[in-house]
């Protein structure tokens, strides 16, 4: 069998870095397999989704020069680049399936972390039982409507938290207020009283002299 460089070097070429492209995705959702956290797994899905358009791309460049040089060729060699486009085409697509069973069991785990309760919180036990995509349109926007009353009750506690704060800083700036008052009523009764004194020691200096 005629190999793909002696047919033309840029088939060989293109196949190469399909082939590169495959074992890449190859080791891609083997190591998709050990991650836990769902914002990496998103990530490296998001990569391999890439690297699969990419190969998708240079596909469609074989094809269009296999049957750029069809004419010259022998039809036992037309049928097996036909067959090695098929044989890649079947590949990429077992990618793609599992790429799109990886994104629906993401999907599920994301939309589950979505309609997850506070830590401790009521109301949020059936919710936290079922995934978003087998509930009901009105199991959704009851579940909607009781976080956003969640939210709505946490604003609350924030905002007497903040009017809190402000009376206790309120309160100080008074307090500090008044404290620098009483100060100021000292220092002008100790003037006086330095003023008095001088003005009492050059009378009783006066008395001496006469």
């Amino acid at each position: 069998m005629d190999s793909l460089s002696s047919i033309s070097e840029e088939l060989a070429e293109i196949d190469g870095q399909i082939s590169d492209i495959f074992r890449a995705l190859s080791n891609g959702f083997q190591k998709l397999e050990k991650i836990k956290d769902t914002n990496r797994q998103s990530r490296q899905l998001e990569e391999l989704t890439e690297k699969m358009r990419e190969c998708k791309r240079l596909i469609k460049d074989f094809d269009r020069e296999v049957k750029d040089i069809e004419r010259r060729n022998r039809p036992d060699i037309n049928r097996m680049l036909n067959e090695k486009k098929q044989s890649m085409i079947r590949e990429l697509n077992s990618y793609v399936a599992l790429k799109k069973q990886y994104a629906s069991t993401l999907g599920n785990k994301q939309r589950v972390d979505l309609f997850d309760g506070p830590a401790g919180g009521e109301g949020f036990g059936q919710e936290n039982a079922l995934l978003a995509s087998s509930m009901t349109n009105q199991q959704l926007i009851d579940t909607g409507n009781q976080m956003m009353d969640e939210t709505d009750r946490a604003i609350e506690r924030s905002k007497q938290v903040v009017e809190q704060t402000i009376g206790v800083g309120a309160e100080t700036a008074a307090a500090l207020k008044a404290q620098t008052e009483q100060m100021s009523r000292i220092v002008n009764e100790l003037d006086s009283i330095h003023f008095s004194i001088k003005k009492a020691s050059k009378l009783v200096k006066e008395i001496g002299c006469n």
